[in-house]
């Protein structure tokens, strides 16, 4: 399937932004490890939290996680402490590419039972669930932070708690921070001890009413939309995002600020979701130098948007990048390519673009790699690409199930083609 892609003229519209997922897919294995009854309010109804919520509520045999990364690094350590218990857990093929040697290490190391029934490394796993007594436990800084919040998920249900030391440089730190922000929701005693060590205490979780705010990674398409729109009087209001918010991606108000889009809070009440607007703000950088090691599913986001902006970019902090749904190194480049922009990379971590330009090459449209991102990424370039085609355009479930009806809302018009 491909859908071409008409954008309106001017810009006006209230979105409904779907449920943080990241929020919804730790609320959702905290919940199951307190053993309560109080399901977590405005859960996401993206794939990725999907996969969790059937896991938990069939609890079958055979778990088949599918693309969903998050869902496979959490519950691979919930169903190691799942005692009594025996499941595979396995996913499309591009999961059992994805590497999960370290997360599986740092697990046995606490004595869970867990083998490969594939190649050493990579899923699928078969887990048999036992009581862990915990400790102390070192792993890699540098790694996904998806692993190292799997384990501290599980901390408050070992015997001896966990401390959790990191070594090396730390990326990803503000998803580590919602995972202990989000535990300590739920009556977990979790903190950073040192810069580089975290103690959970054995202190078991409490189930209580939870609602999740809106997700800010969803926003920042909205964003992009916004700093593509070429009149000064266009609004965009997003609904339920919060000031203050513990969402690493939350950084997008500040970067986008950098290219020219104002955002206003309609309140600032302290864990109230609240309406956003978007606005131009007039102003842009010449230039954007920046290190996404905290916030790295932005970056697609910002090389579609600077290029397209003629802003020249430098940005650092990308090494995840090359083992997320696809590698998203090498697949910028080649879609970047598409729209007439040749975007270079140092050593799969950094991507630049110093202003060169070649051919467009946009016949047979953006291909987006089973990666959701991609689709979500370059929808918003038919503000500067009219009739610009996106191949597979049904990815966007993965984390954002009504994009496209959001984006018809605002005035797009979409067209399906077989």
């Amino acid at each position: 399937m491909q859908y071409q892609i008409k954008a309106p003229n001017a810009l006006n519209q209230t979105i409904k932004l779907p449920a943080s997922k990241s929020i919804s897919n730790r609320a959702l294995i905290i919940h199951a490890l307190s053993g309560g009854n109080i399901v977590p309010d405005n859960l996401s109804d993206c794939d990725d939290t999907e996969v969790i919520i059937n896991a938990l509520r069939h609890n079958l045999y055979e778990i088949d996680i599918k693309a969903a990364g998050t869902a496979m690094r959490f519950m691979t350590a919930y169903l190691a402490v799942k005692a009594g218990e025996e499941h595979v857990i396995t996913g499309t093929e591009r999961m059992k590419h994805r590497p999960i040697g370290t997360l599986v290490d740092a697990l046995r190391h606490l004595g869970a039972d867990i083998e490969y029934i594939g190649e050493e490394g990579y899923p699928p796993l078969r887990i048999k669930g036992q009581s862990l007594d915990g400790g102390q436990l070192e792993v890699a800084g540098n790694i996904s932070s998806q692993y190292i919040s799997a384990l501290l998920l599980i901390g408050p249900n070992l015997r001896d708690g966990l401390e959790l030391h990191l070594t090396g440089n730390i990326i990803s730190r503000p998803y580590i921070d919602l995972t202990l922000w989000t535990m300590r929701e739920f009556g977990a005693s979790a903190e950073w001890s040192d810069y580089d060590t975290i103690y959970v205490k054995p202190q078991p979780y409490k189930e209580r009413n939870y609602l999740i705010e809106n997700d800010w990674s969803a926003a920042s398409y909205w964003y992009e939309v916004m700093a593509l729109g070429k009149h000064k009087d266009d609004e965009i209001h997003l609904e339920g995002l919060m000031d203050g918010s513990k969402q690493g991606d939350s950084s997008v108000r500040y970067i986008f600020s950098l290219l020219g889009v104002k955002t206003t809070f309609e309140s600032k009440r302290e864990g109230v979701p609240t309406m956003v607007t978007l606005r131009h703000s007039g102003r842009c950088v010449p230039r954007l130098d920046y290190d996404f090691v905290n916030s790295p599913d932005l970056a697609q986001t910002f090389v579609v948007c600077c290029a397209l902006l003629n802003v020249p970019f430098h940005f650092r902090g990308l090494s995840t990048l090359k083992i997320k749904e696809t590698d998203r190194i090498e697949a910028m480049k080649k879609e970047m390519r598409k729209l007439g922009y040749v975007i270079h990379d140092i050593n799969g971590s950094e991507l630049i673009w110093d202003g060169e330009l070649c051919e467009p090459s946009l016949e047979q449209g953006i291909d987006t790699y089973e990666d959701h991102r991609m689709a979500l990424s370059f929808a918003p370039a038919a503000l500067r690409f009219e009739g610009l085609r996106i191949n597979h355009p049904q990815v966007v479930t993965k984390s954002y199930p009504h994009f496209w009806d959001d984006i018809k809302a605002c005035g797009f018009e979409v067209k399906s083609e077989e």
